[in-house]
């Protein structure tokens, strides 16, 4: 059995948070949904972009359905307010943008735990399932939100009800995911990708994620004036006057975070 349910790796601005219970396809536990939020918490506050991944041959296969003894006795409703809430808000609430890196399976709440990220690479051997229907249970840990948004209502409902298997390049295809890499790149794709995010304008990153989100309930005329709001905050970083110096001197960018 591993030993620490979520191992942590942190190199300069990057955090790299890594789901450690491969003997069970990194099923979520109480204990791991536990260290993955504390985890996730305090790289919110010190680093500049965050990655989570999976040990072994998968990302995550969902929750542990031997957490705890008998499945039907769980209170599933305590579970998600009181675990799985907490977890999925310090994915979305993070100030510094989330990447998911899917090496493999991503099943149930495991899948939905990805699809929380800001940005979401898989390997292409990957599969993403909701597979709650299985065992007579709706999408969860967020799957109902982040689905109908991400794909439509149409594959959503789809996806929910048949619970099969979405391959990566079909994920990224129907704007599941972000990117579908060959799996002998895929590590290296993901590295590059965070480190460029981990050295760049980190207070634009923060007002992009609000922006971004917060259109959905703005009407045009409430989504211009956060936009006007957030640009300002932009305007005053250290971040903005490096990139308009190094524009104007023609070299790269030094961005940081600031």
């Amino acid at each position: 059995m591993s030993e620490k349910p979520v191992l942590v790796e942190t190199t300069g601005g990057l955090t790299v948070i890594t789901l450690n219970r491969p003997e069970v396809m990194n099923a979520l536990n109480s204990a791991m949904r536990r260290a993955l939020t504390e985890a996730l918490t305090e790289a919110a506050r010190s680093s500049r972009v965050i990655v989570l991944t999976g040990a072994g041959r998968a990302f995550c296969s969902g929750q542990d359905l031997a957490d705890g003894g008998n499945a039907a006795d769980i209170d599933l409703e305590a579970t998600l307010r009181d675990e799985y809430e907490p977890m999925l808000k310090a994915i979305y609430d993070a100030p510094v943008p989330v990447l998911a890196a899917v090496n493999g399976a991503a099943a149930g709440a495991g899948a939905n735990l990805a699809l929380a990220a800001d940005v979401v690479i898989a390997a292409e051997s990957a599969t993403f399932v909701q597979a709650f229907s299985r065992i007579g249970l709706i999408p969860d840990a967020g799957g109902t939100y982040w689905l109908p948004r991400q794909i439509g209502f149409p594959r959503a409902m789809g996806a929910a009800l048949f619970a099969g298997k979405v391959m990566a390049r079909q994920a990224a295809e129907w704007g599941m995911i972000w990117d579908c890499v060959a799996d002998e790149a895929f590590d290296g794709h993901w590295r590059a990708l965070a480190g460029q995010l981990a050295e760049g304008p980190t207070v634009a990153y923060r007002n992009l994620k609000r922006a971004l989100r917060e259109s959905y309930a703005n009407d045009l005329d409430a989504q211009l004036a956060l936009e006007a709001k957030l640009q300002a905050d932009c305007g005053k970083s250290r971040d903005f006057r490096e990139g308009v110096t190094a524009f104007l001197q023609k070299r790269p960018a030094k961005f940081e975070g600031r």
